[in-house]
């Protein structure tokens, strides 16, 4: 009887440990997936340096608030700039993809990228020069000198953007064009 007990008491012990590993290995392969989840988030936001330049009603191509890729748009719109509520940006589909959210922390504003840019296309294929055009807005058409003069305002040669944000980054609602008059904020 003594054997028995004995037997039965090792088997009891080898389910205990198996029972223990089954569940340790589910927990690891949680904290893993999830620490996997946090990396490829991660990974997935970019910071590169490129052109920054902007456009409004007036100097679109065809002169209008109309966009080549309707993404959350139907015409290219001037967002509150937050995550949820982004601006119309243009630029080469190849260098950066439609619908592709960017925020530029110099304006401390999310765009995304619903339009095609000309000067753009031709920056990605000549030279991969990234070059994003910013919808400067109205939907109609302004006083030329007003608009220009505020695109070339907030024009930036080499300034940091970053491609696929965290949602949760700092926002400047302030409207970058609004009755003619130059209302962007540099940060």
């Amino acid at each position: 009887m003594s054997r028995l007990k004995k037997i039965f008491f090792q088997a009891a012990l080898v389910f205990v440990a198996l029972l223990a590993l089954t569940i340790g290995g589910i927990s690891l392969r949680a904290v893993h997936a999830s620490n996997a989840a946090s990396v490829s988030q991660a990974a997935a936001s970019k910071t590169l340096n490129a052109y920054v330049t902007s456009y409004g009603f007036n100097d679109n191509s065809p002169p209008s608030a109309d966009i080549a890729y309707p993404v959350i748009h139907q015409k290219a719109t001037e967002g509150k700039g937050t995550y949820s509520d982004p601006i119309t940006f243009a630029t080469d589909k190849s260098e950066i993809g439609v619908g592709t959210r960017v925020y530029v922390p110099f304006l401390q504003k999310y765009f995304i990228m619903e339009d095609d840019c000309a000067e753009c296309d031709s920056d990605w294929s000549g030279s991969h020069k990234y070059h994003i055009d910013l919808w400067m807005g109205p939907q109609h058409s302004s006083n030329a000198t007003s608009l220009y003069n505020c695109e070339d305002s907030i024009t930036r040669d080499s300034t940091q953007i970053i491609v696929k944000p965290a949602r949760n980054l700092t926002v400047d609602t302030t409207p970058l064009f609004k009755n003619n008059k130059c209302t962007a904020v540099i940060h």
